[in-house]
């Protein structure tokens, strides 16, 4: 098996699509019971070996649907297995939406809070804030529901859990009513970005931007809620751009880059000037979050307390004056509030996420390292599913919760039947723990 970039790949003894909770249960039993380690899979979209597991591999790719929704409340109950894409379309028929959503949508919904996936915009958290309540199966087969006044603790760990506590069945969200989107991505100088960013971020509702190395430019997303009565706005333009530009022309300059690196610069230039100077889009918010990414590539992305946003940029601007990376991915800049789950990368503090992206052909290691070092100087913690070097005393010296998580983590897997080597490395659950 592999992930979606390909730069993972491993063989389980098994694979099994449970159906129901009650057969998500019995896999449990039977791995406590023959010594066998756990892993749950969603879409395979991390970068970072969240998923690999050498023993069983569950996909709940077959446990998918509402559970339960309240029209009162604007809530609903999900099957963990749900994938972001349908969820959208089952709430959008009950006439609810999630307040927010990052710009993929083929996750899994566990999956998404597990490894604490985001979208942007300073008025909002991590996608696990959405959650106000959760049952998983822990490893010893109890059927566990929690919530913010039913074991607070256990749900601030679950909130964002890596898949170390159980296995996610049900996740219950807190959404809002249907709203309207209308996003605007533009060409932009970067001076005429940075002379008003704060007023952009503190003044629309969702504010993004991708930088492009060796321009002087960037591509900005900001979206804003309308009218319901305004009408859908999709037109040529936005397939040329989505599907065109940032997919088949994309794809066809990145292999021209990886053959012939000395082109970098020229070729990120070519982009530059490929881009409209301004397309809009307005349509129901599901509808508007998400973009395709037909071209693979590896990121990494860290999460930084936000007043060092400016420094950090600084450093990068500064790394590839010096090092000249053969890179023609932008890199996206995003903004989260701060959250109080114990293992949020937005932990205790307003966040600001740098992402960084390589096409999956290309030997990723320089340039990754450099910028990590970056990231790591200004107290940054990764995206839990994306590509990261980080120990199990990183990981302790930078979450205040982390022997919280642990003690939840140590009473509900005993056994460390969800923890593959991997996790053993990066939580440093000891060996003997796992059967």
């Amino acid at each position: 098996m592999k992930n979606w970039a390909g730069n993972i790949r491993w063989q389980p003894t098994e694979v099994a699509y449970p159906t129901t909770e009650a057969a998500v249960q019995q896999l449990v039993f039977r791995a406590a019971n023959d010594g066998k380690r756990i892993r749950v899979i969603g879409t395979g979209h991390s970068f970072s070996p969240v998923c690999p597991s050498e023993d069983i591999l569950v996909s709940l790719d077959r446990f998918q649907g509402l559970v339960q929704v309240d029209q009162n409340t604007c809530q609903a109950t999900v099957k963990a297995g749900t994938k972001l894409r349908l969820l959208g379309e089952l709430l959008f028929q009950q006439g609810m939406a999630m307040e927010n959503l990052g710009d993929i949508d083929v996750q899994s919904i566990a999956g998404t809070i597990s490894t604490g996936t985001h979208g942007t915009g300073t008025a909002f958290g991590t996608i696990s804030t959405q959650v106000i309540a959760l049952k998983f199966v822990n490893g010893k087969g109890e059927i566990i529901s929690c919530s913010a006044t039913n074991q607070p603790d256990l749900f601030k760990a679950a909130q964002v859990s890596l898949g170390a506590l159980g296995i996610i069945t049900e996740v219950t969200l807190q959404c809002v009513p249907l709203y309207k989107l209308r996003i605007d991505n533009q060409k932009e100088q970067l001076t005429d970005l940075f002379t008003n960013l704060e007023e952009r971020l503190s003044t629309h509702r969702n504010f993004e931007f991708y930088w492009f190395p060796y321009t002087q430019f960037a591509a900005t997303k900001t979206t804003d809620i309308v009218e319901k009565t305004e009408v859908d706005q999709v037109n040529f333009f936005n397939y040329w751009t989505e599907y065109v530009l940032e997919n088949l022309t994309f794809k066809l300059l990145c292999e021209y880059a990886n053959w012939l690196p000395s082109q970098t610069k020229s070729i990120t230039r070519l982009i530059e000037k490929a881009l409209p100077k301004s397309v809009t889009k307005i349509a129901h918010s599901h509808k508007v979050y998400a973009t395709q990414r037909w071209v693979k590539f590896l990121e990494m992305e860290y999460s930084i307390p936000a007043e060092a946003y400016h420094d950090v940029w600084q450093e990068i601007q500064a790394a590839f004056k010096k090092h000249q990376f053969p890179i023609i991915f932008p890199i996206e800049n995003r903004w989260v509030k701060g959250d109080d789950v114990y293992m949020s990368p937005a932990y205790g503090r307003d966040s600001a996420y740098i992402a960084c992206h390589v096409y999956n052909k290309q030997d990723h290691r320089h340039y990754f390292k450099v910028l990590e070092d970056i990231f790591k100087a200004y107290d940054g913690r990764p995206h839990w599913g994306k590509m990261n070097t980080w120990t199990t005393e990183e990981v302790a010296a930078r979450y205040p919760m982390f022997e919280a998580f642990q003690k939840q983590r140590e009473a509900h897997d005993p056994q460390g039947i969800f923890c593959s080597d991997y996790m053993q490395e990066l939580l440093g659950v000891p060996k003997r723990m796992v059967a």
